[in-house]
């Protein structure tokens, strides 16, 4: 395994998916106002994994997700040092697409939208416990896809790993996108929160809200 290039396929991995997931969403922000809605969000980080699948799949093996790294940690795929190192690399990648979107938009889309921090919106039924089990759900669903498509000798016969995946980030982000925001990844969420965090003044107080539960 050559390690720095599987860092740097993982980094650019993760910020395919955190630049075209934070761009759709501030996109339908005003001034911008693209309507694309919460299918268009859906679409560009399905797009966006799909691409970065089969782009650096031959590579790092394409995770993009410390959710991901881990389950291949626990199942034996890869080594705790190697693991450590994708998930830093996953985490500067997620965080350098979020400074790209927050430098590149306008500043009332980054405000209102958190620069599209995954959060749930503010309503009394949707409590921790709610985003908690969704969002594990989410999560359960995507790492089953990987490994039905993209790791099983059967599923790698279909030849459908990326588009697969892929799909099932849009549909796990139209079913819940609108309750917990559709993480599915811990550096989906560090990322912008990180970011907003440093750059957002007082709206960035609240970039970690929630964030356990991500």
């Amino acid at each position: 395994m050559n390690t720095p290039r599987c860092m740097l396929a993982e980094a650019i991995g993760a910020f395919f998916l955190c630049f075209a997931g934070i761009g759709a969403i501030l996109s339908t922000q005003e001034p911008i106002s693209s309507g694309a809605g919460i299918l268009g969000i859906a679409l560009a980080h399905g797009l966006a994994v799909s691409v970065a699948v089969n782009a650096f799949g031959g590579i790092s093996g394409a995770h993009f997700n410390p959710a991901v790294t881990i389950g291949f940690l626990v199942t034996g795929r890869i080594k705790l040092d190697a693991a450590l190192q994708y998930i830093l690399a996953q985490l500067v990648g997620a965080s350098v697409a979020a400074w790209a979107c927050q430098s590149m938009f306008p500043a009332p889309a980054v405000e209102f939208a958190m620069l599209g921090i995954p959060l749930p919106p503010p309503a009394e039924w949707i409590t921790p416990t709610v985003v908690l089990v969704l969002e594990f759900i989410m999560t359960f669903l995507l790492i089953t896809a990987i490994y039905g498509t993209a790791l099983d000798e059967r599923g790698q016969g279909v030849k459908i790993g990326g588009f697969g995946i892929g799909l099932t980030v849009a549909f796990n982000i139209l079913a819940c996108g609108a309750i917990t925001g559709a993480s599915m990844n811990p550096a989906r969420s560090f990322g912008p929160a990180l970011v907003f965090k440093l750059t957002g003044g007082e709206a960035g107080a609240e970039a970690f809200q929630l964030h356990w539960c991500y």
